[in-house]
């Protein structure tokens, strides 16, 4: 009684009771899978641990078992992305476009995996077309300024990171992209102003090592660099 209380207490993140107790008791995690969301969940769960190969094999058979589902297969595509195989990533979903092509959270997946792959001009066609679908849609925003910004677009960066910066006010990272693209803009007492509302929001941001923090962000090494320059502006 006190092991299914303890592993009850454990349970969090949707995974479901029986996957833990199975565990608790000492029996694999994995062969308690037994449905589409099981398998789901346990790849949401590897992947958070990162272990990323045994997370793509949960979700490849989630996808197999349910087909229909489109959010597991955006996680599929997603959990790719993360492991450096963009174009597998792209391809993955773009299968999901083709069957539903207003399904916002695929184009911002795939949106994202353009940017950090460097295809700055499909970034921004898809991010904005997911804006277009999604007027609040601050993931689309926030990626559309940085990646305008490496198009040195900057007016555009600055209009949509701070779009993004209204739609999420509480994430300091809109308000830093805003900032490189005002200074970068020739408006440097601007980008500080910007900057210190993102310090405000997150201290950490005025610790320069913590600005390696932003490539899980997206940002470049180059707008890394600007970053830090702003800080000690």
């Amino acid at each position: 009684m006190k092991v299914l209380k303890i592993a009850k207490a454990k349970i969090t993140h949707g995974i479901c009771t029986s996957l833990f107790l199975t565990f608790a008791l000492g029996t694999p995690l994995a062969s308690a899978a037994n449905s589409a969301g099981d398998y789901r969940q346990l790849g949401l769960l590897y992947r958070q641990q990162g272990r990323y190969p045994e997370a793509i094999t949960a979700m490849q058979k989630s996808v197999e078992l349910e087909p229909e589902n489109l959010m597991g297969r955006v996680n599929l595509g997603w959990t790719l992305h993360l492991t450096g195989k963009e174009q597998e990533a792209a391809q993955f979903l773009w299968q999901v476009i083709s069957q539903k092509p207003t399904f916002v959270p695929a184009h911002n997946a795939l949106g994202i995996v353009y940017l950090v792959d460097g295809n700055l001009t499909a970034a921004v066609l898809v991010h904005t077309w997911a804006a277009i679908l999604k007027p609040d849609n601050e993931i689309a925003y926030y990626n559309l300024s940085l990646a305008l910004h490496r198009l040195q677009i900057y007016n555009l960066a600055i209009t949509t990171a701070n779009r993004a910066a209204v739609l999420e006010p509480n994430n300091p990272h809109p308000l830093v992209a805003s900032a490189i693209a005002y200074w970068d803009n020739g408006d440097k007492d601007v980008a500080k102003k910007v900057y210190t509302k993102a310090m405000n929001l997150d201290s950490r941001y005025r610790d320069r090592t913590f600005l390696s923090h932003l490539k899980q962000a997206a940002f470049t090494q180059e707008q890394i660099q600007r970053t830090e320059q702003i800080l000690n502006f």
